[in-house]
């Protein structure tokens, strides 16, 4: 058994998530909740910088982040169908992969902005900085959209992206980008681990 350590409401940790399952590793891995804002959690002695996801390997060893996850995870158990083994086409999923997680870092950030400081305290230059990002990383995927192909990693980035977005509601991405919604229904229809990892179902 492996353990992995996360928030069954991170995008960084669902990917993950959605990785084992797709693996057909949900009998093998344990989950073990962590919350990032308390000072006594576990989480810190397993990573120090205190994010999640973290993986506790069988052996102990301890792996993080969601990238070095899923690659591991790829890599140890997989057959190359989320990640490929091809170099130019690896590489290139990589790539769109880190476009699609760019997009979920400048949503996480507008999030906390929001979340953990007073309004005075807010800083607009800093908010139009993360949504900039959300402005060319939209259509940058939208542009690149049929390589975004499930189960592949930057596909499964991609929706995790999507779903914090409705769940936090940063910007209506739904509406300014109709492609992605027809893109993430077809996602959902491929790819079942999407909603067996909502946070409601956790």
């Amino acid at each position: 058994m492996f353990t992995l350590v996360t928030s069954v409401t991170s995008p960084y940790g669902r990917k993950a998530r959605m990785v084992v399952d797709l693996l057909g590793l949900n009998d093998r891995m344990t989950l073990q909740h962590a919350n990032t804002v308390d000072p006594e959690d576990p989480l810190l002695q397993i990573n120090p910088l205190g994010k999640i996801p973290a993986l506790i390997r069988e052996d102990g060893q301890v792996i993080y982040d969601s990238r070095v996850i899923v690659d591991y995870l790829e890599t140890t158990y997989g057959d190359g169908r989320i990640i490929p083994r091809d170099a130019d086409t690896r590489f290139r999923q990589l790539t769109l992969a880190a476009l699609a997680e760019g997009i979920n870092d400048a949503l996480l950030l507008i999030a906390y902005e929001k979340r953990f400081r007073e309004p005075e305290q807010t800083s607009p230059v800093w908010l139009d900085r993360q949504y900039g990002k959300l402005e060319r990383g939209f259509p940058a995927v939208v542009d690149s959209l049929d390589q975004f192909k499930a189960p592949l990693v930057s596909s499964v980035t991609l929706a995790c992206a999507l779903g914090y977005a409705d769940w936090r509601q940063q910007i209506d991405w739904r509406a300014r980008w109709p492609v992605l919604v027809d893109w993430l229904d077809e996602f959902r229809n491929a790819v079942p681990a999407y909603d067996r990892t909502a946070a409601e179902t956790a």
